[in-house]
């Protein structure tokens, strides 16, 4: 099976159009793609979205029905989404994942070939949509940051090659060829971690590389005290990639949710859609081969 850009921007026109209002996952992540849709698209940045907490700039509120949800995917059918979780157990997903642009959605898996999961970030997916290669050593080394996606090169090759061939007509070589190796780490632990570091806070995530046994990084932020965090890397992806950042959002309103995890044994038990809708679900997805996170919100706090 392959993907192929044209189908997808046929089915999802809202890809390549201009000056979309979206918002982000809040952190690292959701922040690289903000840079590149502002640059390539002229997007809007209006607001931030952690799976708690939803923050909202006045063109947020105004315009929600027009919002992009980027490296994130929502149910409500009128949003449309980019992400790259799983979200369904079999062949039938909910009405409202319809407008979500997922690569797992397009490739057709699902919690049952787990190991299959699209293995990159949201911002690599972007890349190969547009056809945009990044070939400075330095730029590659924040890109692949992104999702950890450097060690998953470096630990899921079967899976790498999966998807580089599902993924085609684009020159993978240039991005990944070099990642499994002493000197690409060395260039991490003594250049890119360091750097993110001195940023602002970092936690470990659960992967280690192959030579140094590197700890993976992740950077989550919280928009009410880590704008400097967000001002910080913005920058730093103008001056190493040349993006143009986008203006940071004034929030005006915060949606207090909450976020919950569940064995997935019962979502099987009671039924995907059934849960959904009993629960009220906002957003979600099978973290684990054994985990389905979810997050409600008050339905009247949310209108």
């Amino acid at each position: 099976m392959k993907l192929y850009r044209d189908n997808i921007f046929k089915k999802y026109k809202w890809l390549r159009e201009k000056k979309r209002p979206f918002i982000i996952s809040s952190n690292y992540d959701g922040i690289i793609c903000a840079s590149f849709l502002s640059h390539y698209l002229d997007w809007e940045l209006v607001g931030y979205y952690d799976y708690n907490n939803i923050w909202l700039s006045d063109n947020a509120v105004k315009n929600k029905k027009d919002i992009i949800w980027v490296d994130l995917n929502i149910l409500p059918e009128t949003g449309k989404s980019l992400g790259g979780h799983i979200v369904f157990l079999n062949e039938k997903y909910p009405k409202g994942l319809l407008t979500s642009c997922n690569p797992n959605i397009l490739a057709k898996i699902n919690a049952e070939n787990f190991k299959n999961k699209f293995p990159f970030s949201t911002l690599i997916f972007l890349l190969w949509l547009h056809d945009i290669k990044i070939k400075d050593k330095i730029a590659q080394l924040f890109v692949l940051h992104s999702d950890n996606s450097w060690m998953k090169i470096q630990k899921y090759k079967e899976n790498i090659s999966f998807w580089t061939e599902m993924l085609s007509e684009y020159s993978w070589d240039h991005l990944i060829n070099k990642v499994d190796s002493l000197d690409y780490e060395k260039n991490v632990d003594q250049y890119l971690y360091p750097k993110l570091i001195n940023l602002g806070e970092t936690t470990f995530g659960k992967l280690k590389s192959n030579y140094l046994g590197i700890k993976s990084r992740e950077s989550k932020i919280n928009p009410d005290w880590d704008l400097d965090i967000i001002l910080k890397l913005m920058n730093i992806f103008a001056s190493i990639l040349n993006w143009t950042p986008p203006q940071i959002p004034i929030i005006n309103k915060k949606i207090k949710g909450k976020k919950n995890k569940v064995d997935l044994k019962k979502i099987k038990k009671h039924g995907l859609n059934s849960f959904i809708k009993k629960n009220k679900i906002f957003s979600y997805a099978i973290s684990s081969p054994k985990d389905f996170s979810y997050t409600v919100f008050d339905q009247k706090e949310k209108k």
